[in-house]
C-alpha cells in the first residue's frame, strides 16, 4: 500500500465552490504505480479504488472508508469520491452541506484542532 495526498470536495448548498479537505487515500501498489505512470497524461475518466486515510475533526471514525480516486490534467491534485454509505462523512459529500455548516467545520478546525480535541458528530 502506497498513500497519496488528495482532495475530497464536499458540495455547499447554493454554492459553486466546495468545501475542501486535503486528505491521504492508501492506494495498491499496482494503482500508485498507474497514477505515476500516467502523471504526465492522466486519462480524466480513470480512476483507482482507495481507502481513506483519515479521522477528520467534526466526524466520526472515518478511518478505511472506500474511495474511488480520480486523477486530473495539469499537475491538479485527484480528487476523491467516497462510497455512498451511512457515514456522516459519506451522507455530506452525497447530498452537500449547508453553509452554515460548512463555517461551523471550518471554525472548529481553525480553532480547536490544534488543542487536540475532536468534535461529536453534528450531522442532521
Amino acid at each position: 500500500m502506497t498513500s497519496l495526498l488528495v482532495l475530497l470536495e464536499i458540495p455547499i448548498h447554493r454554492h459553486r465552490e466546495p468545501f475542501r479537505w486535503g486528505v491521504w487515500v492508501s492506494l495498491s501498489q499496482e494503482n500508485f504505480q498507474r497514477y505515476l505512470d500516467t502523471w504526465d497524461d492522466p486519462d480524466e475518466s480513470d480512476c483507482y479504488f482507495g481507502w481513506f486515510s483519515n479521522r477528520l475533526p467534526f466526524y466520526p471514525d472515518s478511518l478505511s472508508l472506500k474511495t474511488q480516486v480520480h486523477p486530473r490534467k495539469n499537475g491538479v491534485r485527484p480528487y476523491i469520491e467516497l462510497e455512498s454509505k451511512d457515514h456522516s462523512l459519506s451522507i455530506d459529500f452525497h447530498n452537500g452541506i449547508s453553509v452554515v455548516r460548512a463555517q461551523e467545520i471550518a471554525e472548529y478546525v481553525m480553532h480547536r484542532v490544534g488543542e487536540g480535541k475532536r468534535e461529536p458528530d453534528k450531522s442532521q
